[in-house]
């Protein structure tokens, strides 16, 4: 089973490496924590594909909102998922496929199985945490750049 129990410094790593994240089950709406988590990645600096087949051709944040992991032109450090844990091994496999360093599943966001997938194929893997409470507690409220 994948240990949750990250020390600071591994996350910071990953916060201070990645510049590309894919944020999988991004949302139009603004009451939902992913329409506001890609704002904050926005503003900190970094450069975020939102990916949602509900919404794709749509926009959040002035950012065209995909279908899929494989639509994105160009590699991705990170792919940040907000799925229900029994979808998120889909989207963990699809991040090893497009060959993503590292995959976020976000708060309540948990599925050992495709940690230990993602970990066996080289990835980074945090679960159950979200970058927009882990940066300012780590880094502060000044972007990454």
């Amino acid at each position: 089973m994948h240990d949750m129990n990250y020390a600071d410094d591994y996350i910071l790593s990953i916060l201070k490496s990645v510049r590309t994240i894919a944020l999988v089950g991004a949302s139009i709406k603004p009451q939902r924590a992913s329409y506001r988590v890609t704002k904050f990645l926005l503003e900190k600096g970094y450069t975020v594909f939102p990916v949602n087949p509900a919404y794709a051709g749509q926009s959040i944040h002035d950012r065209r909102i995909l279908a899929g992991l494989s639509d994105i032109p160009e590699p991705v450090d990170m792919v940040d998922i907000f799925r229900r844990s029994e979808d998120a091994g889909r989207s963990v496999d699809d991040a090893i496929g497009i060959g993503a360093k590292v995959v976020w599943l976000q708060l309540d966001v948990i599925d050992h199985a495709a940690a230990e997938r993602a970990e066996k194929a080289g990835l980074k893997v945090v679960m159950n945490r979200c970058p927009a409470i882990e940066y300012p507690r780590l880094i502060g409220k000044e972007p990454i750049a």
